[in-house]
């Protein structure tokens, strides 16, 4: 077998193979600028200290990383390469961000004095070059390469101090994450990294093979890498065991929706949100919540997720539940997606062990379908409601009763609402209210208990009893013809058109012959209804806005019977956000600074309109109310409030002897402030108003 001529792969040791006395590095001018967030930073950091604290056969493998020698003809070495460089083509992000932070923990034991100096040496043979010492291993494009430099070598000219760029940000965030007592513990998992150089020949096409490396086809899918993180590390016979006892009757239960699954249990177990979009939400949420998992701990969750899944499938196909009340009312709430599984999953599963009767069921779920009804018919946004209804369970069925109420729209608001607003779900909607108000004979098999879920609606139409489209000669009356209607009475007809009292539900053979017909003709067809509620409309008249009024108002007291409030409260929903299932954003996107319209603080009103600077007012008056809990929070998360402004950055003085660092970025913040309110147990009375930009963000 031949070998390649052009390609040379080696399998390394990143630590040895930067500290090695010949590495030296340089970023040709076409690479892109650095790119990677405090996002980034902390998600390599986690699998450092996670490879830190396991077993001492244990690597952390961070992909490969092209390069090629930096001769005359190299691709974009630039004339400012030396002959012994090497060009890095692909894994800029990765080694640079390795770069700042074996910076951060240079400079953490410099600071400690001469004890720590055979340390310091090792980390310094990482970061400069054994001919130079004033010049860094890592030489980046041209246009930043002084600013990494004097980040790595703490070098700062007059004015550097409040200085905004990605080598500051995400070094100060090592600096602020790594404790001087935590450096031997990082340094050892840096050592535990491993990668692939590779090393390109003279002929070798280098856009070739870069294109290759990082076109692989799908990256993989969110319950992809779950299924390989609780698989790998084990044995051969554990793994098949995992894999046919536990992972296989999880994708047959969930089948295309595995990936919800695991979202929606997570969403479950945590009581917080888990973002789906821009990434692999989902897969870091589950790796947090499940950090280690060794054999013992895996077959105890895996029974969980088996036994869960299953429930899950009932909630995708309710005709499995074996109670025909609970099968009905799964399927009514499918009516809305499934934005609610998480806490029907709980509930269903707690009676599905007996631990709650039916009724308590049916009736969690009738409250469900009214939260999301109501909310749409107002229009509420139904998003992002889940997570902290199921921090509300965990205290207690009142405690959820309470929660539900307070965001569902109030009878007030919905008796407006349905006056001139489409009707939402009408089918289901008509369908519900005709079960309430008596059905009249059966209809499409469905018995006296009324709907068999919605297969009771096979065979309906929905019915608009004033037409979408009328033709010239339409008529309420049967005197005036609708081309006689004035303009006025023409959109006012229009306007109610798919309100409630405008709709009927109708058998499909008597709706294919109401076409185009006028309300005397349609009249008879309604007689010949088997619903009561359209079957009434054949006593009415003549049909106008008048009687859209009348009609809407009736079935109005019908709905808020049966979408009835769960309870009464002194507030419905305001569009408030409770600060933990506020959004989480990844840097600073477009339009942060006018996120929020305003915050509500225990009762506060505050004309807060920016993350930073809520971040800055949460700590502020935290230090000043709940001090001991501040203190906590922040020596357990590593920061934001430390006891000396220890690096260059955004810094805003407490008093005398602590220091808020104000550089994070945006999500970091959030999560921190989250974190400390959490802390301090007052984290259910602070809310968000998100403005308009905020929404669209």
């Amino acid at each position: 077998m031949s070998s390649a001529t052009n390609v040379e792969a080696t399998a390394v040791n990143t630590v040895e193979w930067l500290s090695a006395p010949q590495t030296s590095i340089v970023v040709p001018v076409y690479q892109r600028q650095y790119r990677w967030d405090i996002g980034g930073c902390e998600q390599l950091l986690g699998d450092i200290r996670a490879v830190a604290d396991s077993d001492d056969r244990h690597r952390h493998f961070i992909g490969s990383i092209l390069s090629t020698a930096a001769g005359e003809d190299a691709p974009g070495s630039g004339a400012a390469a030396s002959p012994e460089e090497l060009v890095l083509i692909d894994g800029q992000q990765r080694i640079t961000t390795l770069m700042l932070l074996v910076a951060a923990l240079h400079h953490t034991v410099l600071q400690q004095g001469p004890e720590g100096s055979g340390l310091a040496r090792e980390l310094e043979a990482v970061l400069v070059r054994a001919s130079d010492p004033d010049r860094t291993k890592l030489r980046p494009h041209r246009a930043w390469a002084d600013v990494f430099e004097s980040v790595v070598l703490d070098r700062r000219a007059p004015g550097d101090q409040l200085r905004d760029s990605r080598f500051d940000d995400n070094y100060a965030f090592f600096r602020s994450q790594v404790l001087a007592e935590e450096v031997p513990r990082i340094w050892r998992g840096l050592r535990r990294l491993e990668h692939v150089a590779i090393t390109l020949g003279a002929d070798a096409n280098a856009q070739q093979i870069f294109e290759s490396l990082n076109s692989t086809g799908e990256p993989l899918r969110d319950h992809e890498l779950i299924h390989n993180y609780v698989l790998m590390g084990l044995s051969h016979a554990e793994q098949n065991e995992i894999e046919d006892s536990f992972w296989l009757p999880i994708e047959q239960n969930t089948g295309e929706s595995i990936a919800s699954f695991w979202r929606h249990y997570l969403v479950m177990i945590t009581g917080r949100e888990v973002a789906v979009t821009g990434g692999r939400g989902v897969y870091d949420a589950f790796r947090q919540q499940f950090p280690r998992l060794d054999v013992a701990t895996l077959r105890a969750r895996a029974a969980e997720w088996r036994d869960l899944s299953a429930d899950y499938r009932v909630l995708l196909e309710p005709s499995r539940a074996p109670d025909g009340e609970v099968a009905r009312q799964l399927a009514f709430l499918n009516t809305f997606g499934r934005g609610m599984y998480p806490l029907a999953l709980r509930a269903y599963r707690d009676w599905s062990r007996g631990d709650i009767t039916a009724e308590t069921l049916i009736g969690g779920l009738e409250h469900l379908q009214s939260l999301v009804l109501r909310r749409t018919v107002v229009g509420v946004a139904t998003d992002r409601l889940v997570a902290r209804l199921c921090r509300a369970r965990e205290l207690g069925p009142d405690a959820l009763r309470l929660a539900i109420a307070r965001i569902t729209p109030s009878d007030a608001r919905v008796r407006v609402a349905l006056k001139f607003s489409d009707l939402p779900h009408p089918g289901y909607v008509l369908g519900r209210i005709a079960d309430r108000t008596g059905r009249g004979t059966d209809v499409a098999g469905a018995g006296p208990t009324g709907l068999n879920g919605l297969d009771g609606l096979a065979g309906l139409d929905v019915e608009n009893i004033f037409p979408l489209a009328p033709s010239d000669s339409w008529s309420g009356d049967g005197v005036r013809q609708w081309a006689d209607y004035t303009d006025d009475e023409q959109n006012s007809h229009r306007a109610l058109a798919q309100t409630l009292g405008n709709l009927a539900l109708l058998e499909q053979s008597l709706a294919e012959r109401a076409v185009d017909r006028s309300f005397p003709a349609k009249r008879a067809l309604y007689e010949s209804s088997g619903i009561a509620t359209t079957t009434e409309l054949a006593e009415v008249s003549e049909w106008g806005t008048a009687a859209i009024a009348r009609r809407t108002a009736r079935l109005t007291e019908v709905f808020l019977d049966v979408w009835a409030r769960p309870a009464t409260v002194g507030i419905d929903d305001d569009g408030l956000t409770p600060i933990l299932d506020a959004e989480r954003r990844r840097g600073w996107p477009r339009g942060w600074e006018r996120e929020f319209e305003y915050v509500e603080y225990r009762g506060e009103h505050w004309e807060v309109y920016d993350v930073k600077y809520l971040f800055n007012r949460i700590f502020k008056r935290l230090w000043a109310d709940a001090r001991p809990s501040v203190i906590a929070f922040s020596a357990d998360r590593g920061g934001p409030i430390y006891e000396a402004q220890a690096w260059n950055g955004h810094w805003d003085a407490l008093d005398e002897s602590h220091y808020l660092y104000m550089g994070w970025d945006s999500k970091y913040m959030l999560t921190a402030l989250q974190g400390v309110l959490d802390e301090a147990g007052i984290a259910a009375e602070v809310f968000v108003k998100y403005s308009y930009i905020g929404a669209l963000m």
